[in-house]
C-alpha cells in the first residue's frame, strides 16, 4: 500500500532532497499492507539537541530521531490512514556526517529516512542481534534503490 509524508521544513532549508525522492525511499521501507502517514520534520541543530536531551537524555544534536505514535488500533472498516509517528531529521548533522563518511548527502538522507522508518515499525538496534537484523534490512533496501552499503 502507500505511505504519505508530511514534510515540515520550518527553517526553509533549500538543500533537502526532493519530496518525490523522500517518498520513494520511505515507501521502500514501508512493509505493511495498509496506508500510513508519517511526519518528517527537518530541523536545525538546536531543535535536534533539545529533543535529544528531552527524550533520550543525550545533550547533543543527532541525525535522526523517531517518535512512534502509539494509538489504539483503527477498526478494519475505518478508511482513516494509520499515523505511524514523527521522524525528526537534523539537516546540518546529516550534511556533516555525509561529508565525514565520504558519502553523498543524498545517500545519507536515504539511509537515515529508511533507518527512521524502520524504527517506527518496531525495529531497533539495542542488542547486537537487533542491530545486525536492522542493518541487513537497511542495506538490502538501499541496494535495491541503487545506493551502496551504508556500513562499508
Amino acid at each position: 500500500m502507500s505511505l504519505e509524508l508530511d514534510i515540515q521544513n520550518p527553517e526553509a532549508y533549500t538543500t533537502i532532497p526532493a519530496e518525490a525522492d523522500l517518498l520513494r525511499w520511505a515507501q521502500a521501507a514501508w512493509s505493511a499492507d495498509a496506508e500510513a502517514g508519517v511526519v518528517v520534520r527537518i530541523v536545525n541543530e538546536a531543535e535536534s539537541q533539545e529533543l535529544n536531551r528531552t527524550y533520550r537524555d543525550k545533550d547533543y544534536p543527532t541525525n535522526v530521531l523517531s517518535f512512534p505514535y502509539d494509538a489504539p488500533p483503527i477498526p478494519e472498516d475505518d478508511d482513516d490512514i494509520e499515523y505511524l509517528g514523527d521522524l525528526v531529521i537534523c539537516l546540518p548533522v546529516v550534511e556533516r556526517e555525509a561529508a565525514e563518511q565520504g558519502k553523498t548527502a543524498t545517500q545519507h538522507w536515504a539511509h537515515l529516512l529508511i533507518h527512521g522508518l524502520l524504527h517506527l515499525q518496531g525495529y531497533d538496534h539495542i542488542t547486537d542481534t537487533e542491530a545486525e537484523e536492522m542493518e541487513a534490512l537497511e542495506t538490502a533496501l538501499l541496494l535495491k534503490l541503487g545506493f551502496s552499503d551504508p556500513y562499508h
